[in-house]
């Protein structure tokens, strides 16, 4: 069987071998829609908590915020566990990605300006909201793609994949840029237009299961009676009863610790600098808030455009020659390099201008090679395993180094007063 014009095209990229192109191609369509629709709300979150302006919190509310998601994560995540014992596959996604369609219309009722003026505590419940749900979105879809692949085949379409889920983090981040830019253009729309491709995912989510990995049908092996017996575990008690699955646990505790301790020391330079400029204009407090919030929203709008555009270039041309050339250790160990390098130089020379390209270089790194190796680490793994393990240790081991973050947040800037080039030297020690 010979390679149609679609797989040879798809072959610049990695490995794709006759058959495996349409599905592939679904696949990179359905992620490419939904890390679209949560680029459009991302960059709304932080303009939103911005407009919070809780006194003495300013430029560690963000950081704060993060045990808030912990707390919610933790019956979310058994909630879940005992809905993958019911569903799997497209029939999952379907009935989890419908509540988030939900949850996006009460918000879009409730944004600042729209119906009501504002409501004291929407921009936190906002903000803890996407939070969890772009990890829980985005890591049931990787679950279905690791179900869907066997070991061998995923690691030729996971870098392929990515590839579709940056580009549709770079679209959606550009197109929100210009949006919000534009005048007259009310920024409550943005919501509703993130749903149009949640939407349109489900339908590819459903289309997948049905053609299978090479168009022939999902085919899933028969459950074994230790799996059927790992059933009455839930989501966490799957976790801590596998070695493998703590270890993971932690190894994605600790990276994200480090990335978010970074996320929250870009987010205290961009309100010091706005804050600063506000002050110079001599604004009201009314004008005080309008001005971080939409400064915050247009800054983070083009921080992840640049961010994804390298990204892309990452996944596109290296994620999947170095898994093939250097080989699985070496694409893990790409993150923590960079890490090291960026803090650093922000320790060096602690401005705006350097925290922002440090920044871009290792979110760059961290949502491509690092991705990739993340993603393909679970391809052996068991379906209990994935549906339940993934998505526990992708949300609560993710919003757990953020939470991690946040104390550090806490304890370096309200206690020890630390300077930014202190609490880069801080994650330099992490890395």
């Amino acid at each position: 069987m010979k390679r149609t014009r679609l797989e040879r095209a798809l072959g610049i990229f990695t490995d794709v071998r006759p058959g495996e192109g349409p599905t592939a191609l679904l696949m990179f369509a359905n992620v490419f829609l939904i890390l679209c629709g949560y680029y459009f709300i991302k960059p709304l979150r932080d303009g939103w908590l911005a407009g919070e302006q809780i006194e003495g919190f300013e430029g560690t509310i963000r950081a704060y915020s993060s045990f808030g998601q912990v707390l919610i994560l933790v019956p979310a995540v058994s909630l879940y566990g005992r809905l993958s014992n019911r569903f799997r596959g497209a029939e999952l996604i379907t009935r989890s990605t419908l509540f988030c369609v939900v949850v996006l219309l009460f918000f879009w009722l409730i944004f600042p300006g729209f119906l009501v003026d504002f409501v004291p505590g929407s921009g936190l419940a906002f903000f803890l909201w996407v939070g969890i749900f772009s990890v829980f979105v985005v890591a049931q879809f990787w679950t279905f793609a690791a179900d869907l692949y066997n070991d061998e085949r995923g690691r030729r379409m996971m870098p392929l994949i990515m590839i579709g889920a940056n580009a549709g983090g770079a679209f959606g981040a550009g197109l929100l840029g210009q949006l919000v830019q534009a005048d007259g253009f009310p920024q409550q729309m943005l919501l509703l237009v993130a749903i149009l491709p949640l939407l349109a995912s489900i339908w590819l989510s459903r289309l997948v299961e049905r053609r299978g990995a090479l168009g022939s049908g999902f085919e899933r092996p028969a459950e074994t009676p230790a799996e059927r017996a790992s059933r009455k575990h839930g989501s966490i008690g799957t976790v801590l009863s596998s070695r493998f699955l703590l270890l993971v646990g932690l190894l994605t505790l600790s990276m994200f610790w480090v990335i978010s301790n970074g996320e929250n020391l870009l987010w205290r330079v961009i309100q010091g600098v706005l804050e600063t400029d506000a002050a110079a204009a001599a604004l009201s407090d009314e004008g005080k808030r309008e001005f971080i919030q939409r400064g915050t929203s247009q800054f983070y709008g083009g921080f992840y455009t640049q961010v994804n555009l390298a990204t892309l270039l990452l996944q596109g041309f290296v994620a999947s020659r170095l898994l093939k050339y250097g080989g699985f250790s070496a694409i893990l160990l790409a993150l923590p390099l960079v890490s090291l390098l960026s803090y650093a130089t922000m320790a060096l020379v602690s401005v705006l201008a350097v925290v922002k390209l440090m920044k871009i270089a290792e979110n760059s790194t961290n949502y491509s090679l690092n991705n990739t190796a993340r993603h393909v680490l679970w391809l052996p793994a068991t379906p209990e395993m994935l549906y339940k393990g993934k998505p526990t240790i992708d949300t609560l081991g993710v919003r757990a180094g953020d939470g991690l973050a946040a104390l550090t947040t806490l304890v370096a800037v309200q206690f020890l007063a630390l300077t930014t080039k202190s609490l880069a030297l801080l994650n330099v020690a992490l890395v």
